[in-house]
C-alpha cells in the first residue's frame, strides 16, 4: 500500500492499480490491527451514484509506514468496521 496525502494505490487480484482516496483509518486493540476505509478516485462523473466504500486491515511497519493491505476475514471485524463507518457518516452529516 503506497500512501500519499489522502490517497492509496490498491492493486487488485489481476494486478491492476486503482487510485483510491482514504475515507479514514482507525486502530482496534481488540483485534490488534489497523483498518482503512477507502473508495476509488475518479468516479465523479455521476454524483447520484452510490460510492462503493472498501475496507481492509493493515499492520503498520515498525518505522510507522503503512504495511500491506489484508482482507478482513471475520464477521466480528466486519461488524466493527461497519459500526465505525456508521459513526463516521453520522458525524459527517452534523
Amino acid at each position: 500500500m503506497n500512501h500519499g496525502e489522502n490517497n492509496i494505490t490498491v492493486v487488485d487480484d489481476e494486478g491492476n492499480e486503482q487510485l483510491c482516496e482514504v475515507l479514514f483509518t482507525f486502530d482496534s486493540e481488540e483485534f490488534g490491527k489497523s483498518y482503512v476505509l477507502y473508495y476509488p478516485v475518479g468516479n465523479d462523473e455521476n454524483d447520484d451514484e452510490e460510492i462503493e466504500i472498501h475496507a481492509s486491515a493493515f499492520t503498520p511497519n515498525e518505522n510507522g509506514d503503512d504495511g500491506e493491505l489484508m482482507p478482513i476475514e471475520t464477521d466480528a471485524e466486519w461488524d466493527l468496521v461497519e459500526e465505525m463507518l456508521n459513526t463516521f457518516l453520522d458525524e459527517e452529516e452534523e
